[in-house]
C-alpha cells in the first residue's frame, strides 16, 4: 500500500525497480517520460546536427526554464545552468570577487563540501545560534547578531545533507534584508522537495534530487533585486553549450511536478516522511534524528549506543544486500553539527508500508 495518495501514479510514470529504492537524497528515479525526452533529443542531435536539434527545441527549453524559475520565486532570463550543484557554487563565488577578508555566516547544517570551497577562498566562517536540540536556525538571535555586525553574505542549506531538518529560510532572509545583508540558499535537497519560494539573492541546486531530473544539470537563481547584483554572463557557460538534453529532461521533470500541484507534492513529502520516522523511530535502537513532524521526506537515523562509521556503512551494505537502497551519511557532510554516521532514508512518493517494514525488520535485527 503506497503511503501517498500520489504513489500510484508517481510509480506507473516510472519503471519497476530492481531495488527498494529509498535514496532520493542522492538521486531520485526519472520517470520514463524524463528518459525519453533526454534520448529523444540526443536521437535529434544525431539526425539534424546539435545546432539545428538546438533550435528545434528552443521554446522546450524556454518553457523548462520558465518552470523551473516559478518553483524558485523568479523568472526564467534569472536561472542559468551549470552541470552540478557545487559547479554553482563556485561560479557564483569566482563571479562575485569578494574582498579576502570575508565572512559567511552558516547554519550548524551547513554542507562540509561548501566549507571546503569556503575555505580555499579563506573566508571565515561563523556559525548561526540554533532554536532547539535539532538544529533550527534561532531566527530572533540572528536578528540581534545583525545588529551589531554584518558578514558579506549569509549561506544556508536549506535542507542538509545529513537531517530532515528545514531551516526558516524565508524569515532568515527578511531579516537579513533589513539589515543590508545578501543571502544564498542551497536548494540541493530542497527543489522540488519543500516550498523553495524564499527571496534569497542567490539559490542553486541541482536536477537529480527530489526533483528526479536527469544528473548533470545544475543551476542558479538570482533574484533581479539582489543586494549584491551580478552579470549573468558571469555565470553561465553559455546558453548553446551544456547538457541541452538534460535541460529538456529537467524541464519535463519539472513539469510533471507542477502538473500535479507542487504544494500537492510537497504535502505528501512531508506525510511520507512522518510515516516514515514513526516506523522506524527506537527500531533495534536506531534513533531518529529530526523532529518526527518535520515536513521533509529525507530522514536520518543515529545508530544504537557504540556504534562506529564503519558499523553504520556496514548497515547500509546490509541493506542494499537485501534490496534496499539508502545511504550511510558520514561526520564530512555535516561537520559542523555531526559526531558519528547516521542511516539516510530519502522516499519518494511511491514508497509502500511494506517496504519499511520490511527495512524496519532489518534494522531490528542490526540493532539491540
Amino acid at each position: 500500500m503506497f503511503i501517498s495518495e500520489l504513489g500510484e501514479q508517481w510509480h506507473a510514470a516510472r519503471i519497476d525497480p530492481t531495488i527498494t529504492h529509498l535514496d532520493s537524497a542522492s538521486a531520485g528515479r526519472s520517470s520514463n517520460a524524463v528518459i525519453e525526452a533526454i534520448a529523444d533529443h540526443l536521437w535529434r542531435e544525431s539526425k539534424r546536427g546539435s545546432y539545428v536539434a538546438l533550435d528545434d527545441v528552443y521554446n522546450e527549453l524556454l518553457d523548462g526554464r520558465n518552470g523551473l524559475a516559478a518553483l524558485l520565486g523568479t523568472t526564467g532570463d534569472r536561472i542559468v545552468y551549470r552541470d552540478s550543484a557545487r559547479a554553482s557554487l563556485r561560479s557564483l563565488l569566482s563571479a562575485w570577487n569578494l574582498p579576502i577578508a570575508t565572512t559567511v555566516w552558516v547554519a550548524k547544517n551547513e554542507f562540509g563540501p561548501n566549507l571546503i570551497e569556503f575555505e580555499r577562498r579563506g573566508f571565515a566562517v561563523r556559525t548561526l545560534p540554533d532554536a532547539d536540540v535539532f538544529g533550527h536556525v534561532d531566527v530572533d538571535a540572528l536578528e540581534n547578531m545583525l545588529q551589531f555586525e554584518q558578514p558579506q553574505f549569509i549561506h544556508m542549506c536549506q535542507i542538509g545533507s545529513a537531517s530532515g531538518v528545514v531551516q526558516p529560510v524565508k524569515r532568515i532572509v527578511d531579516v537579513a534584508h533589513d539589515a543590508g545583508v545578501p543571502v544564498v540558499v542551497d536548494m540541493a535537497q530542497a527543489i522540488g522537495h519543500v516550498p523553495t519560494v524564499t527571496g534569497a539573492d542567490f539559490s542553486y541546486g541541482t536536477s537529480r534530487k527530489w526533483l528526479t531530473g536527469p544528473r548533470g544539470v545544475g543551476f542558479v537563481a538570482v533574484q533581479e533585486k539582489s543586494l549584491r547584483p551580478i552579470a549573468l554572463a558571469d555565470l553561465e557557460v553559455g546558453t548553446d553549450a551544456g547538457y541541452i538534453a538534460g535541460r529538456l529532461g529537467l524541464g519535463r521533470a519539472v513539469a510533471e511536478i507542477t502538473t500535479i500541484g507542487a504544494s500537492k507534492v510537497y504535502r505528501e513529502l512531508a506525510k511520507v516522511g512522518q510515516t516514515t520516522r514513526e516506523r522506524m523511530n527506537g527500531i533495534g535502537s536506531w534513533e531518529v534524528v529530526e523532529p518526527i513532524e518535520e515536513p521533509s521526506a529525507l530522514v536520518t537515523l543515529a545508530p544504537p549506543p557504540g556504534w562506529q562509521a564503519g558499523d553504520v556503512a556496514a548497515a547500509a551494505a546490509h541493506l542494499r544486500s537485501t534490496g534496499v537502497l539508502v545511504t550511510a551519511a558520514h561526520v564530512q557532510r555535516a561537520p559542523l553539527t555531526m559526531e558519528n554516521s547516521v542511516l539516510r532514508l530519502s522516499p519518494h512518493l511511491d514508497v509502500t508500508r511494506e517496504q519499511l517494514d520490511r527495512v524496519a525488520g532489518e534494522l531490528r535485527t542490526m540493532g539491540y
